[in-house]
């Protein structure tokens, strides 16, 4: 149900979370399942949506409720927090971009209301790329003078939240690393669903992984050809999951190769943990990351990872290798290396012990820390 009001309730420890709008991304799929964690926990939980749209919008969770600002215009979101902060008091608000972030300060700060914003930051600040100097410039003054106003400041892995306190001054005895919990009940259901893809159904070669955006942070062309030389070795296939803006330059560098019969990109799928359960090996390829979800979910299904060292989360993740091969960035010799090393039997797992962390049991108490509930 959408709604724009939710006065009715009055139950002093409100939760709203506030960002753009439910389209597929990392962070939005955290936020949901944030939400659902709150609510299972007897929190009313608003999800206060600039657009209430997006393929995500059918996952919403039956006990979280939608309220719709219905504008994309910052000047009208912040009007539209503000009426609904003076409407719904709510005990805490959440927020996890730099735009809705910066919204959702000043608005509480304008509504004379007593709620708590805790923002999250997720991605390296620092590396953002703006379409001019001057523009990267702005951000970092907004930023640096406006986060300090929130009542809580958490970052989703060490590095995150290093470079945080670099790019903006902020003590980092303010922030709190709170790991997204990206490893759930659905997740591993998910996961024993078949895969119809037929370097699966033919079986007769091990399958390498890859898994997200098509764009330049995730570096798949050195994937790519890391794959090339450990084809020349180990007869293989390469499955790489996603969509984006550099499928044409992707697609072209296979055909140079002379891939277009072992590697396939079939774009984005709702499901890639099947594909990690059955994979022989997952490959991040990232020159930077903030704390990569689909590495932890590698881990999850039982798959045997290769990741680049790259700032931050991995090391992070992978316990300094111990879980997993660590590899230089942008170093396709290494990572054609280390899946060698695992197509050969050499394979280092990491203990469910150690996957807790990633789950929402783990996080969702953490998170009511901060917010002081």
């Amino acid at each position: 149900m959408i709604s724009t009001d939710t006065s009715g309730d009055t139950n002093p420890y409100r939760i709203a979370i506030f960002f753009h709008d439910l389209g597929i991304g990392g962070a939005e799929r955290v936020m949901l399942q944030l939400a659902q964690g709150f609510s299972e926990s007897s929190h009313p939980v608003d999800l206060v949506l600039a657009c209430a749209e997006g393929p995500l919008l059918s996952e919403v969770p039956s006990g979280v409720q939608i309220v719709n600002l219905k504008t994309r215009r910052p000047i009208e979101m912040f009007l539209g927090l503000i009426k609904y902060l003076r409407a719904n008091r709510p005990s805490v608000l959440l927020s996890p971009f730099e735009v809705t972030s910066v919204i959702a300060i000043l608005a509480k700060k304008i509504s004379g209301m007593p709620t708590r914003v805790v923002i999250r930051v997720s991605v390296h600040l620092s590396r953002n790329k703006r379409t001019t100097k001057w523009k990267k410039i702005l951000e970092q003054f907004v930023i640096s003078r406006v986060y300090p106003l929130a009542n809580g400041i958490i970052t989703v892995s060490e590095g995150v939240a290093k470079d945080f306190a670099l790019y903006t001054r902020i003590p980092l005895e303010r922030i709190k690393v709170i790991y997204n919990p990206v490893i759930s009940e659905q997740l591993l259901k998910a996961a024993d669903q078949p895969v119809r893809h037929r370097f699966f159904i033919e079986g007769q070669y091990p399958v390498i992984l890859g898994v997200g955006r098509l764009a330049e942070q995730k570096d798949f062309s050195t994937l790519i050809k890391a794959f090339d030389i450990l084809r020349k070795k180990i007869p293989s296939r390469l499955i790489i999951l996603g969509d984006g803006e550099e499928r044409s330059s992707l697609e072209e560098l296979i055909r140079l190769l002379g891939l277009q019969d072992f590697v396939d990109l079939p774009g984005f799928d709702v499901n890639p943990f099947a594909f990690m359960k059955q994979a022989s090996v997952f490959v991040l390829s990232s020159k930077w990351e903030g704390l990569p979800g689909v590495l932890i979910q590698a881990l999850a299904c039982g798959c045997p990872v290769v990741s680049t060292d790259c700032l931050s989360g991995p090391a992070e993740i992978l316990k300094d290798g111990e879980y997993g091969y660590l590899v230089p960035v942008g170093d396709a010799r290494a990572i054609a290396e280390a899946m060698e090393v695992i197509l050969r039997g050499n394979i280092r797992k990491s203990p469910q012990s150690w996957l807790e962390q990633f789950t929402i049991d783990a996080v969702i108490p953490q998170y009511k820390a901060v917010f002081g509930i």
